[in-house]
């Protein structure tokens, strides 16, 4: 058995699997069309209704899987498979929705319960399929055809090429949606609050220590007491302040190190001949991954978080330590 495999080059069967759905690929592209445009404008101009995919057996699966994608960027989708939808299933779309059929060769049978529900309440059917002038795609309003290529196994039998087609029609469409509407991470995030994902979009606002967490300092109190508040709140830096609130600089536990083996009574210097003039500040919106960057080029371990409107005032401070125990790397 070993003996026999060796005499297989696997890696060439690798690579024109890789050929063949690239091509299929590179040959949708030149499919694109103005029903593209018919079938965006319909999906950003629906009222309150649900973009519902249906199909069944690979199609199906790869119905779930784009439904997954368009909720995941704020558009409500569910999927319906076709086996089901006339055991009931059927009762889950309503008048305003629209429903995307996916079937390769338009003659899905299981899809023809669906069809006709939807033509009896005129609920806009969505086509992705191969054959114009199959059931489903004389069915449908919109037709976004995807063109008949080769599968990429040896016979040509195993739904590979084109359900890779109907992948990216989706995906298509959902990136398409999400320009419209200037949909970005802020709002991704709202959709991703778990995970690796969720983690990697946190803001410095929402890691960041804030009020009475933060060590405040006056610009004209001597060290000795300053050394009392650092170690009081144990993070490492002191923020210092004038009678205003402004921020005009910072003190860091390597900043008192070094000066300490300049002078060897550093308790009775004033704070505002130690600190660091003008600390490098972030802005709350900041995504706390980019902050992190910052701080390694800048080889700090602490900066001040500042709104928009005033770059002056401290709202917070965020540490690498705060970074790193959100799992952001």
């Amino acid at each position: 058995m070993n003996i026999e495999m060796k005499k297989i080059n696997f890696k060439k069967i690798a690579k024109k699997v890789i050929d063949e759905e690239s091509a299929a690929i590179k040959k949708l592209k030149k499919t694109i069309n103005s029903s593209f445009n018919k079938a965006v404008n319909k999906i950003l101009n629906k009222k309150n209704g649900k973009i519902i995919f249906s199909g069944t057996g690979k199609s199906g699966a790869i119905g779930e899987i784009l439904s997954s994608t368009f909720s995941s960027v704020g558009i409500s989708s569910f999927f319906v498979h076709a086996n089901d939808a006339g055991h009931g299933s059927l009762g889950a779309i309503e008048k305003n929705d629209i429903v995307i059929l996916i079937s390769y060769s338009g003659e899905t049978k299981e899809t023809f319960p669906i069809i006709n529900f939807c033509k009896r309440r005129k609920v806009t059917l969505i086509g992705i399929v191969s054959k114009i002038n199959s059931t489903v795609a004389k069915a449908c309003d919109i037709n976004l055809l995807i063109p008949s290529v080769p599968e990429a196994d040896p016979n040509s039998i195993v739904p590979t090429s084109s359900l890779l087609m109907s992948m990216s029609i989706g995906h298509c469409l959902a990136i398409a949606t999400m320009n419209y509407r200037k949909f970005g991470k802020f709002d991704f995030k709202k959709f991703h609050p778990s995970g690796n994902l969720g983690a990697k979009l946190k803001t410095v606002e929402e890691l960041m220590l804030k009020g009475n967490k933060v060590p405040f300092i006056r610009e004209n109190i001597f060290m000795n007491n300053a050394l009392r508040i650092m170690n009081k709140f144990n993070q490492g830096v002191l923020v210092v302040r004038n009678k205003n609130k402004k921020t005009l600089g910072i003190i860091s536990d390597g900043d008192i190190k070094r000066i300490s083996n300049k002078n060897n009574d550093i308790k009775k210097l004033i704070t505002k001949n130690i600190m660091k003039k003008n600390p490098i500040t972030v802005e709350k919106n900041m995504i706390a991954a980019e902050a992190l960057s910052i701080m390694n080029s800048k080889k700090v371990t602490c900066l001040c978080v500042h709104d928009k409107k005033n770059k002056k005032k401290t709202l917070g401070i965020i540490t690498i330590h705060n970074i790193l125990n959100a799992n952001i790397q």
